[in-house]
């Protein structure tokens, strides 16, 4: 029965944070393609080329974590005990993947602030 609940552990665990992450990197990379526009000037190729490879390092770095904290090191003899692991596990990397995607919200403002700042030494005027 212990062997079973370890991998049900897993088997909630699992879908639970790739579609979380999934639907954090589509909402953000969704919705960075303006930043990203704006950064490079109008630029369509390049913004969206960047974009992507931000969201793809995004995914490999939220999946990539999420499965190295997995790995739970007691064996689970009931569903209180299931629930509890599940709920420490989910909720750190929830907040993980928080501060992952502040820190790229993070780099988006600032590279759209370095970006005017380029164009103000330069002499041009942005878009309004």
């Amino acid at each position: 029965m212990q062997a079973s609940l370890n991998f049900t552990t897993y088997v909630i665990y699992l879908p639970i944070v790739i579609v979380v992450t999934w639907l954090v990197a589509w909402i953000l990379f969704k919705n960075s393609k303006v930043f990203m526009l704006d950064i490079f000037h109008g630029k369509q190729d390049l913004a969206i080329a960047t974009n992507a490879l931000f969201e793809t390092g995004f995914y490999l770095l939220n999946i990539g974590f999420a499965f190295l904290i997995m790995k739970v090191d007691w064996r689970i003899s009931d569903a209180q005990t299931l629930v509890e692991v599940l709920s420490s596990k989910l909720g750190g990397f929830f907040i993980y993947l928080g501060i992952m995607l502040f820190f790229n919200l993070y780099l988006f403002f600032r590279g759209r602030k370095v970006s005017k700042a380029r164009n103000q030494q330069a002499g041009l005027h942005p878009a309004q």
